[in-house]
């Protein structure tokens, strides 16, 4: 007799930050674990997941995972979006984690299996001085990475995405009843910039991969005009150098340098990527497995990359939870035009609840070889943190006008 899901449960918890988890369990007691944080947003998804998703699966066949996700995706007419398709992505996630432990193989194994022995991965390194950002860069390298994004603090401003004054980490939500309001000024970033990359260039020298996030907020032209200054850096790559929905504007980029670009985080389907991938105005591709549908989808962005010779580079942050990082993580070991992944890290208090087989040794990842995913969720200790409202900041130029953070 086929199994068959018996339950659908939404956890909430908050340890270190917000997480939502979908416990999806099948007649036979086996537990498909799946993610779908929204960072700023967790309740609409849970919301969604609970009130409208979860009675659908009941019954189902956990096996029959691409029916699962097209029936949530092309039963619904309202589509897309980074609620629906987060939702979509958790039960993916969980689907896939179940089949890979009713078969007793890890994930990758069932996407064809490993074209990599291990995965290249960078994390952050943040500075309110260049002398600082020094001292954190040559901190990332003492632990094997050899990719490192570098982000520093502006002078003039007071506050800078990627960076808070005085601390060695970053994270960029803030818990309370509304956001933080920071203040831009793109012309003060384009004019430090520059002159931050190249000196940290040269304080690492030529073998290490130096990345950098302009997080969306600059016009095109602006955009263009920081690529072109960078190209003696010779930057891994540029990223979110301007917003993603005005992909014409990456033509404009593109004729103006050569500095590799990465984009596509806060993209959610292959619609969205499709013209940026198709017309190679990006050279990485970035939108997370779990906010893209899932590694049902997430498969056909990468594969549809790869015919245009651009690389895949998940998002990593630390907004979504050790699931995602390891159904990334099986998704990269098995993809060949992977080009590096994204890892943030958690805070330990995120280990007391998330319990993950992946490893990172060396600046380097391995999903492990648990039957599944290879990551279990211990719902008492997940119980001993609640939800506590959180938002990411958001940005007003000089002049009070809110633009992109």
């Amino acid at each position: 007799m086929t199994d068959r899901i018996r339950s659908a449960e939404v956890i909430v918890s908050s340890p270190g930050r917000n997480f939502v988890t979908l416990k999806i369990l099948t007649e036979d007691g086996i537990v498909g674990w799946g993610d779908a944080t929204v960072n700023g947003r967790e309740l609409a998804v849970a919301s969604y997941l609970r009130d409208h998703v979860a009675p659908l699966l009941i019954g189902r066949d956990p096996a029959r995972i691409e029916d699962c996700w097209q029936l949530l995706y092309r039963g619904v007419y309202w589509r897309r979006g980074p609620i629906t398709m987060a939702a979509i992505g958790s039960v993916d996630l969980a689907l896939w984690d179940i089949r890979g432990k009713t078969l007793g193989q890890p994930v990758y194994n069932l996407l064809g299996g490993a074209v990599r022995d291990e995965i290249l991965s960078y994390t952050h390194a943040t500075g309110w001085s260049i002398e600082e950002l020094k001292d954190s860069v040559d901190e990332v390298l003492s632990r094997g990475f050899r990719a490192v994004r570098a982000q520093s603090g502006v002078p003039g401003l007071e506050t800078v995405y990627g960076v808070h004054r005085g601390e060695t980490s970053y994270e960029p939500a803030s818990r309370g009843a509304s956001p933080i309001e920071e203040v831009w000024d793109s012309r003060a970033y384009l004019r430090h910039a520059p002159r931050v990359l190249s000196a940290i260039r040269e304080h690492v020298g030529e073998e290490i991969e130096l990345l950098h996030d302009a997080h969306h907020r600059l016009r095109p032209i602006e955009a263009a005009q920081l690529g072109k200054d960078l190209e003696p850096v010779k930057l891994f790559w540029l990223e979110d150098v301007t917003t993603a929905e005005n992909q014409e504007a990456l033509r404009l980029v593109r004729e103006h340098t050569a500095t590799p670009l990465a984009l596509g985080e806060v993209f959610n389907t292959i619609w969205d990527c499709k013209d940026l991938i198709t017309g190679q105005s990006i050279d990485f591709i970035r939108s997370s497995v779990m906010h893209a549908g899932g590694i049902s989808h997430s498969r056909r962005i990468n594969d549809l990359a790869a015919l245009w010779q651009v690389q895949v580079a998940p998002h990593g942050p630390s907004d979504v939870s050790p699931i995602t990082m390891a159904a990334s993580l099986h998704l990269d070991l098995a993809t060949p035009n992977l080009g590096i992944q994204e890892h943030m890290g958690y805070p330990s208090v995120t280990s007391e609840v998330f319990h993950s087989t992946y490893t990172l040794a060396d600046g380097m990842l391995h999903p492990g070889d648990a039957p599944g995913l290879g990551v279990e969720v211990d719902e008492a200790a997940a119980a001993r943190f609640p939800y506590s409202r959180a938002y990411l900041p958001v940005a007003r130029r000089r002049d009070g006008t809110v633009t992109d953070w």
